[in-house]
């Protein structure tokens, strides 16, 4: 028997004890928003230590969160040494999800399994690879017992507000600097590039008024409707840049939550917007922002022209930036977790996974922007859509998370010598 098969079988035989693992991680509720996270590292950490894993644990300071918008960040980093002179691989997985939200037929953290899959929040993203990643890890140690080299499992909590204070946080405080490093990922695609993301909040202010008076106020809430038609009409023109990575086609701009007004007999006096604009990889971010400030410039001047609004009596918008994710590009040096993943996720699932982009955005640009080469690869279906990610009934096929797992290990032993 190789070693690859008999680290196949050491995770077939130690599979209902990694699934109950996973189910564990579910049941511990990590809604980002409002990010209280820690008790999930703590639990996190009991029970790897039960496979004989210390968890550092690294509390991000309070003042940090809170001004972050988050509750608790604690992140983890498990260090399994193996001797010198080899290289030193990270897996990253994040614990914090969005809300689970409406029209669930299953418990969002119970963890179900039915008809082979489990369902819950962060099943499929990230918690699933928590458990891919610590049960390859356990299964290199017991059988291919690598002589040289390292793997550090870093178990962070604030992918959904952009990383800095999750892997960001734990790359700047010079806690870990690995040779190479493979995130989160799904089981059939090595992803070697991504989009970058712009998240800004648009304060638009007007006049509060009575309703019965509307001529003394000024409706904030029209002038923001201005504002959203001349950032979708953006679109349009977006559609026309495409992407020349594979996986990915042009940018988009979503405006994904609005707040605003006091009652409905009142004109509105102010109302936030919060909008996304994905940026393809060719794209310059500070050239981006610049033309979305500029859009809506132009789309407040052209309103209140319009409404003959001037001084106090005009609509005026404030533009804060909450987020900029650069893009992914890949480095030279990851070829290396590419040709693995490739090799062995043929010999596992039948099908040479394509290296390709995807149009989400990720931590792990974080760790390429230090030079650390990196991929995205872990347990997961086709596409986005078919794990329900950020939809009621999130799910995750066992068999995908039985497969990921034995490609993540033979993975590691090829790296690792």
């Amino acid at each position: 028997m190789t070693t690859y098969e008999q680290l196949d079988a050491w995770i077939d035989q130690h599979f209902d004890e990694q699934v109950r693992f996973l189910q564990e991680l579910v049941r511990v509720p990590t809604d980002t928003p409002p990010g209280n996270n820690a008790p999930h590292a703590e639990r996190t950490a009991e029970l790897v230590k039960g496979f004989g894993f210390e968890a550092e644990k690294h509390p991000v300071p309070e003042d940090q969160v809170r001004a972050y918008g988050m509750a608790s960040i604690t992140n983890l980093i498990v260090r399994r040494p193996y001797g010198g002179g080899g290289k030193t691989i990270a897996l990253n997985a994040h614990g914090d999800v969005v809300p689970p939200g409406e029209g669930w037929s299953h418990d969002p953290y119970g963890a179900e399994i039915v008809d082979g899959k489990m369902y819950g929040r962060a099943t499929a993203v990230s918690k699933s690879d928590f458990s891919t990643f610590t049960f390859a890890v356990r299964a290199l140690e017991a059988v291919a017992k690598p002589a040289k080299g390292a793997v550090e499992l870093h178990f962070t909590y604030d992918e959904e507000f952009g990383g800095e204070l999750g892997p960001g946080w734990l790359l700047a405080q010079g806690l870990t600097k690995p040779d190479l490093m493979v995130a989160a990922g799904f089981s059939y695609e090595v992803v070697t590039a991504h989009n970058g993301c712009l998240q800004m909040e648009v304060t638009v202010h007007g006049k509060m008024a009575h309703a019965a008076v509307p001529h003394t106020g000024v409706d904030a809430l029209q002038g923001a409707v201005a504002i959203m038609n001349a950032l979708y009409a953006e679109n349009v023109k977006y559609q026309q840049l495409t992407s020349k990575v594979a996986g990915i086609k042009h940018p988009y701009l979503n405006i994904g939550r609005i707040e605003g007004g006091t009652n409905t007999n009142v004109i509105p006096g102010k109302v936030v917007l919060k909008l996304d604009r994905r940026m393809i990889p060719e794209e310059n971010p500070a050239a981006v922002e610049a033309s979305i400030r500029a859009v809506i410039a132009q789309a407040v001047d052209a309103f209140n022209a319009q409404r003959g609004y001037a001084g106090e009596d005009a609509v005026r918008a404030d533009i804060k930036r909450l987020l900029l994710a650069n893009a992914m590009t890949p480095l030279p040096g990851n070829q290396p977790l590419v040709d693995a993943i490739q090799k062995h996720g043929e010999a596992v699932f039948g099908a040479r996974p394509p290296a390709v982009g995807t149009p989400l955005y990720t931590d792990v640009r974080l760790y390429v922007e230090r030079g650390i080469p990196g991929v995205i690869y872990g347990a997961g279906p086709r596409t986005v859509l078919e794990s329900h990610a950020k939809r009621a009934d999130e799910r995750l096929d066992l068999e995908d998370l039985r497969r990921a797992t034995k490609v993540v290990a033979r993975t590691l032993h090829d790296l690792l010598g």
